[in-house]
Parts: C-alpha cells; sequence; structure tokens
C-alpha cells in the first residue's frame, strides 16, 4: 500500500472579511455593557474635561491606566506606560512657558466593548491664551478597572495646521 497525502485545500479569504470576523469572534460570550456603564464612561471624559480646564493636569491624568501597559499613540509617536504619557503631557503643557488652555471634547460616540469596556470617539478642541485653537480627532479603549473606569488606550491626532 502506497502512502499518498490528502491534497491541500487552499481557501482565499480577502483581508477585509478575516477582521470582522476575528473581531465578532473575540467578542462571543460577552454580554453588551449595561446603560450605566456607558453614562460612567461619558462621566469619565466630562470630568477630565473638567479638571483640565480647572488647570489641574493631576486630576485630568487620573482618567488613565496607571500602568506601564498604557498605550498613548500622537504626533507618529507610541508613547508605552502612564509615567511616560505623564511626562509627555507635563512637558507639553505644565512646563515653564506654557499653558494648558480650555479643552473642549465634541461629536463624542460611545460604543460598548463588552461589559467592561468601551470605544469612545470624538474631537478635541483648545483654545489657547495666545489665540491659537489646536484641535483634532481621538480614539480611546476605556476599561472598567477595580478603581472605576480607566483609559487604557489613547489615540489622539491633530488637524493640519493651514
Amino acid at each position: 500500500m502506497t502512502f499518498r497525502p490528502l491534497p491541500l485545500v487552499h481557501l482565499e479569504i480577502p483581508a477585509m472579511n478575516v477582521i470582522p470576523l476575528l473581531f465578532g469572534v473575540s467578542l462571543l460570550g460577552q454580554s453588551p455593557a449595561r446603560p450605566d456603564s456607558l453614562t460612567e464612561v461619558r462621566a469619565l471624559l466630562a470630568a477630565q474635561q473638567t479638571a483640565w480646564n480647572e488647570g489641574n493636569l493631576e486630576l485630568f491624568l487620573s482618567g488613565y491606566w496607571d500602568s506601564p501597559e498604557l498605550v498613548f499613540q500622537s504626533g507618529g509617536t507610541v508613547t508605552r506606560g502612564f509615567a511616560p504619557t505623564r511626562e509627555r503631557y507635563h512637558k507639553r503643557y505644565k512646563a515653564e512657558g506654557k499653558a494648558m488652555g480650555r479643552l473642549t471634547f465634541s461629536q463624542l460616540e460611545f460604543e460598548p466593548l463588552g461589559e467592561h469596556a468601551a470605544l469612545a470617539r470624538g474631537r478635541w478642541a483648545l483654545e489657547m491664551p495666545d489665540g491659537q485653537k489646536p484641535g483634532g480627532l481621538f480614539t480611546l479603549v476605556i476599561r472598567k478597572m477595580p478603581e472605576g473606569w480607566r483609559i487604557i488606550h489613547d489615540h489622539t491626532s491633530s488637524d493640519d495646521r493651514p
């Protein structure tokens, strides 16, 4: 008797079809976020906006996960960890001669990613004392931790300046 391997079957699945499939499989068995969870996530961003506008950068930063696994992406740079993220904010907004300005979040959208996670998208805008008005878009992954809801991933972009 001669051994003959079975023919290989080659499947071509376009990448655009694989991503939703994998994402959908990863969410199987997870219950959707409770309505009060999204209210808590909205409250986190409102508290951050208030803290910023009061000049309280530390209170603003308390909305982030205090972990070396925190990820902050902006301006083509990836910052990993809470301490480096905190340092980045301090250099940009609290160093000598720097100002925090007045922060506004708008166009907010919230999407549950299960019972203990949510996605937030929106627009940020700063009104600086010198009249400049930088702004841009952000996407946040927010997770329910024992201490409350915390941002675990922040991807922020700036609008193109003319």
